[in-house]
């Protein structure tokens, strides 16, 4: 099978062809025939990172997380999925599981579900690990209807799936962004744009909950803005995030009562532990995305398999509008 692998790590580490063996299925997995997979953030982290990531796949490697697809074969103890059956997923791309940029791929049944029946292949490819980290973020920070929710980098991968769940769960939401062009994508989804540039967190915690703070903060930039989040919040609030890598001073979360969630999708592929959890939130944001409530934005580019370098190239270099999609 054609499939495209990276021989050395580095910011300029490039993709290269080559001819593989096609998987063959095995005790609860399936072989799928790969339409189209995403490109994430952590992907590029472990092209350009390499062994600095501890989740980075020996080399040669064959990277790609996301994809959607059809089943080609099943191996024994599967009984949710037949050949022909269209799925989705996040499956692959780290460790020693081989990844999606390649014409078939080996997927625990667990980490995959049936794919959207109102989207295409190339919408569902972007969707399994930006929304199983918006769906996990908001379960685990308890959203309930009412609530009012903000949503940090609302235009983002996983933000702007966080904003539609949000929506979908019946909260108040509100959306962080700057710039024409993400403040749009935030106020088309129906929620309210804050212009993190322009305006102050208290000035808008003012206008938008009487300076009471939000009950819900998801933090989809993390890292030193997770500061910003605790001077937004409520008493008591919720708040998740995608990014924890620093050290911080916990003072202010202390004297709010702030409950903390560290949201990385990754650790049930890594430590194969808890894998159906993935496959179940999958189906049921498959049943969102049919009742009309929930939709990826893609970015403009079409890329194919040969020129997987400039999909990554066009992730990093921040000009993207929405998630960046290789078609195989």
């Amino acid at each position: 099978m054609k499939a495209m692998t990276i021989t050395a790590y580095g910011e300029s580490a490039t993709f290269e062809a080559a001819d593989l063996s096609k998987p063959t299925a095995t005790q609860g997995h399936v072989v799928i025939r790969i339409a189209a997979s995403s490109v994430n953030t952590v992907d590029t982290m472990i092209r350009s990172m390499g062994v600095d990531l501890p989740l980075s796949p020996a080399l040669p490697a064959v990277l790609g997380m996301d994809f959607a697809g059809v089943i080609e074969g099943v191996g024994e103890g599967v009984a949710e999925f037949s050949v022909g059956d269209e799925v989705y997923g996040c499956a692959g791309g780290l460790a020693d599981i081989q990844g999606a940029l390649a014409e078939f791929m080996l997927a625990d049944s667990k980490l995959i579900a049936h794919k959207p029946k109102s989207i295409s292949m190339r919408e569902a490819a972007a969707m399994p690990l930006v929304g199983i980290t918006a769906y996990e973020g908001l379960e685990r920070a308890g959203i309930t209807a009412g609530q009012k929710v903000l949503i940090q980098g609302g235009a983002g991968g996983v933000g702007h799936l966080a904003l539609q769940l949000a929506k979908h769960f019946g909260a108040d939401v509100y959306g962080t962004g700057t710039g024409e062009d993400q403040l749009e994508v935030i106020k088309g989804y129906g929620a309210t744009s804050i212009d993190f540039a322009a305006e102050k967190i208290a000035d808008y915690v003012a206008e938008y909950t009487d300076g009471a703070g939000f009950d819900l903060i998801f933090d989809t930039v993390g890292g030193v803005n997770m500061t910003n989040s605790f001077e937004a919040a409520a008493l008591n609030a919720n708040l998740s995030s995608t990014v924890g890598l620093l050290e911080i001073d916990l003072s202010p979360a202390h004297f709010k009562g702030l409950s903390l969630h560290i949201i990385f999708m990754l650790l049930p592929m890594l430590s194969n532990q808890g894998r159906e959890k993935h496959g179940a939130i999958l189906a049921k944001l498959a049943e969102i995305v049919d009742a009309g409530a929930l939709k990826p934005l893609l970015d403009d580019e079409v890329f194919g398999l040969e020129n997987v370098g400039g999909a990554y190239d066009r992730l990093t270099s921040g000009k993207a509008t929405g998630k960046v999609v290789v078609d195989i």
